[in-house]
């Protein structure tokens, strides 16, 4: 019975300490906020219901950046959240060969060259093409601004309270960002 008690005791402080760890893990894993992406046809659809502003993620399959700019910036707790919260964010491959019904006009890849950029990209982008670039829409699905390039987390947040809270309306960019006090 000696030699028991303390067996007893070892594998019920083990069991506790794997208890508190699983759910350690767990809570960190029920933390981790993932941004919920639409296609540009879901995003259309819901802000025609429900107007929000868009913000459309461009980039290509071979853009180093593009990837670093998903690892870094979007999957910042702080960011994806607000995207979540406040935006129909978008993922929209600049070389896909999927047609894109906006505003009445239908858009194509017409297949010119072996990384040929969408005619919507193009549109949007009047032809300046980079990747990643940001494209921010009101809440009437028009476009509010292009954003190329990658962008840290803490240098996004501001542009997406500047654009949501219509703060270029009123004031200028600088200006803003002079009086913004941010999460980061």
């Amino acid at each position: 019975m000696r030699l028991f008690a303390p067996i007893l005791a070892f594998v019920l402080c083990l069991s506790m300490a794997t208890q508190n760890a699983s759910a350690s893990t767990a809570r960190r894993i029920t933390d981790t906020v993932a941004v919920r992406w639409y296609t540009i046809e879901e995003a259309l659809e819901l802000n025609a219901k429900q107007p929000r502003k868009i913000i459309m993620d461009v980039y290509t399959d071979w853009c180093g950046w593009c990837k670093v700019l998903d690892r870094k910036t979007f999957s910042n707790p702080v960011i994806a959240k607000y995207l979540n919260e406040n935006f129909y964010p978008v993922k929209f491959n600049a070389e896909q060969t999927g047609d894109v019904l906006y505003m009445g006009t239908l858009f194509k890849n017409k297949g010119m060259g072996s990384r040929s950029a969408h005619d919507f990209v193009v549109a949007l982008t009047q032809g300046k093409l980079s990747y990643p670039t940001m494209v921010f829409f009101d809440g009437d699905s028009k476009p509010l601004t292009v954003v190329p390039g990658f962008m840290e987390a803490k240098d996004l947040e501001p542009i997406l309270v500047f654009l949501l809270d219509d703060y270029y309306k009123k004031q200028n960019y600088e200006s803003f960002l002079a009086t913004f006090k941010g999460s980061f």
